[in-house]
């Protein structure tokens, strides 16, 4: 199973920006509005639940019902996706999860506020798959990381500004419930925007630009192979490519723990860590787009093979610093080197499910391919935790930049075989 990226047609070339802004009203707003809300809400969920009378332990089990739901929501996605379409997907999606925004506001006891951001996780997993299949089935293949690394960067931006949204409204109101409202807010533009924008597939199909193996956003689908099916004809790829993809989530949601833990264990004070994290966000989210640029004029690998180098040797790196006289300055370093490494692979997850899925019908596929990667975030605070608690925090540190430059090792091997370059 291959899936090529053609050479770009200058006859066919409407402008990177006019074709990206074809997206906005229905797929890139509503996903910033998703990151900013649930940018707002993660946060202060711990919050929540110990007001519920969580003790620490309890509330860290709350906030991570999500990542749970997440993980296990794709395969039910996918079918979904498949059955419905992805347009009414998104917006069940979004009237759900307004529902468990909701639940999150009004849950009386601890047990119905977990069922509630569980059935957060649910919705973010079916809409998260649903925008990537509709990305997948209507951008052109010479377009394509360009529009998958503004889709990421859109939730990156969302999730970013999230979290200083909801500290100006706990400052401004006094309670946490403010930034639950903040989130419902958002859900609620969300589906106004998904179900009232244009359908960008009208204009593409117009001026020729959608592949022909696309059907319409309405609804109307064949009946696939489903999900079981899917991932079973698929699991060469799946396994192979899918892999190093995992490896490379794993390394993402790693850096999210480990950056705070190494500069806790330096003795920095929080100002300083929340700083060095702070620039680390600021310039993963400086390069999404460039991500793109690179991919498409150059290839895959590209963006891969660098961002995995550039955050698993910034990690194996970093481990040997933590005794040494400068240890704050190389804690700097390295994370300027994971923020420059993560920015450089915005999208390619993304860009890589949606190269390798069959044209037909990709939903089912992308399911399988999400819960691989998700698979991946799930398990690196995992392993971080144990192998610090058996061992020590720096060769928990080695043990992820050794795991992200394996998956760089899988990606060199794999990608020029399923996502090559040109014809």
């Amino acid at each position: 199973m291959t899936s090529r990226v053609a050479v770009p047609d200058s006859s066919l070339d409407p402008g990177t920006r006019r074709m990206l802004a074809r997206f906005a009203p229905m797929i890139y707003g509503p996903t910033l509005l998703f990151g900013l809300g649930e940018g707002a809400l993660l946060p202060l969920l711990p919050v929540i639940a110990a007001g519920l009378g969580a003790d620490v332990a309890q509330a860290a089990l709350i906030a991570a019902v999500i990542v749970f739901a997440r993980l296990i929501g794709n395969l039910p996605a996918g079918w979904l996706v498949a059955r419905i379409g992805e347009r009414r997907t998104m917006a069940i999606a979004g009237c759900l999860a307004l529902a468990g925004g909701v639940g999150v506001l009004l849950a009386p006891t601890l047990a119905l506020l977990a069922v509630a951001v569980f059935f957060i996780g649910l919705c973010a997993a079916a809409f998260g798959l649903a925008r990537h299949a509709f990305m997948t089935t209507r951008v052109p293949l010479h377009y394509r990381a360009r529009a998958l690394s503004v889709l990421g960067g859109s939730f990156r931006l969302g999730m970013f500004v999230g979290p200083f949204v909801a500290a100006a409204l706990l400052a401004l109101t006094g309670t946490e419930s403010s930034a639950v409202w903040c989130f419902i807010a958002c859900l609620v533009g969300l589906v106004a925007l998904v179900l009232l924008g244009r359908d960008p597939e009208e204009q593409l199909r117009s001026e020729q630009l959608l592949p022909t193996a696309n059907r319409s956003a309405s609804g109307e689908r064949a009946r696939g192979d489903g999900v079981w099916v899917t991932m079973w004809r698929n699991r060469g790829v799946l396994a192979r490519l899918g892999l190093p993809a995992a490896s490379l989530s794993g390394l993402r949601q790693a850096r999210v723990y480990l950056l705070p833990l190494w500069g806790v264990s330096l003795g920095l004070a929080p100002e300083v860590i929340a700083l060095v994290v702070g620039i680390t966000g600021a310039l993963e989210f400086a390069l999404f787009y460039s991500s793109g640029q690179i991919m498409d004029r150059w290839g895959r690998l590209w963006a891969a093979l660098p961002s995995m180098v550039l955050m698993g040797g910034a990690f194996v790196g970093l481990a040997f610093t933590h005794d040494l006289a400068s240890a704050e300055s190389w804690f700097v370093a390295g994370a300027v080197v994971v923020g420059v490494g993560n920015g450089l692979s915005s999208g390619i997850l993304m860009t890589l499910g949606a190269d390798v899925a069959p044209p037909a019908e990709p939903a089912p596929f992308l399911g399988s391919w999400r819960m691989l990667t998700d698979v991946g975030a799930a398990a690196a605070p995992l392993v971080i935790a144990g192998v610090a608690a058996a061992v020590s925090l720096p060769v928990a540190t080695a043990v992820i930049g050794v795991a992200g430059l394996l998956g760089a090792a899988g990606f060199s091997v794999w990608v020029p075989r399923y996502v090559p370059h040109r014809r």
